[in-house]
């Protein structure tokens, strides 16, 4: 898999850094959207450890990129993007976390809970059928299984999602394993958020309120560390903003106005 994608015309100073771990390509429906009149990178990470991933990324950005830019990320993507952002000053303008995860572990806590409640019975039990299988050393076929519950998880973190076919490229679930693994340690021992403590440039989030990833894991711990940091909450909204029916326009037109 190639590990970049361009979209839209040179200089190329915005980069949409996409979550999972393990999910290349789903923002390229942002891509698209914000080529039309920037051009855009769409790093696709193919490392199976943070460090390699944050080196990938930097290799990336600079031989393709119009240094500094301005990051999107999404999701484990926001995560990503803030060590990027907190290790490489002189690579990042401007730093825009989209539906990231908590930053702190106690915020994280009913996560799946959430997300179980918004489910029939029958959902619930194949969510916690496929995630015995994916535990199974011995299952060859862990990408599909890993991505048929990235399918109910996306149903359960919809608001009122408009009519919306998948853009990963193919669902990693080894990456995911080995990256997720590292990432939580990270936010367990508390270094994730002090990484924000070395971040220069202005730091914008935006989140749904509909989000299984509580707003308050983003918006407080972030406050407490980042200089300059701007929350903006949508309404109506779960986790992909984008495909959204009451706040995809207020979502791009945010992120339009950010850039």
């Amino acid at each position: 898999m190639e590990n970049m994608r361009k979209y839209g015309k040179a200089p190329f100073a915005v980069a949409v850094i996409h979550g999972g771990p393990g999910a290349p390509g789903e923002m390229a429906a942002v891509a698209e959207e914000l080529s039309r009149t920037w051009g855009v990178l769409e790093p696709l990470q193919t490392k199976s450890s943070i460090k390699e991933q944050l080196q990938e990324l930097k290799v990336t950005l600079h031989k393709n990129g119009s240094l500094p830019l301005t990051l999107i990320g999404f999701s484990w993507g926001a995560w990503l993007s803030f060590l990027f952002a907190a290790r490489n000053a002189s690579f990042v303008k401007k730093l825009i976390l989209v539906s990231s995860g908590a930053f702190e572990e106690k915020y994280a806590l009913d996560i799946m809970r959430t997300r179980l409640s918004r489910l029939a019975e029958e959902e619930r039990m194949t969510i916690d059928s496929l995630s015995e299988i994916l535990n199974d050393p011995g299952r060859q076929d862990k990408n599909k299984i890993f991505a048929q519950l990235g399918e109910l998880i996306l149903k359960a973190d919809s608001y009122d999602p408009l009519p919306y076919i998948s853009d990963v490229i193919e669902y990693q679930y080894d990456i995911f394993e080995s990256v997720w693994n590292e990432a939580e340690d990270l936010r367990s021992s508390g270094k994730l958020v002090a990484f924000g403590r070395q971040i220069q440039c202005p730091v914008v989030a935006i989140h749904g309120d509909y989000d299984a990833h509580l707003a308050e894991g983003v918006k407080t711990p972030l406050s407490s560390v980042l200089k300059n940091f701007r929350f903006i909450l949508l309404k109506d909204c779960g986790h992909r903003p984008w495909i959204e029916r009451a706040a995809k326009d207020a979502f791009y037109t945010i992120l339009k106005k950010e850039l």
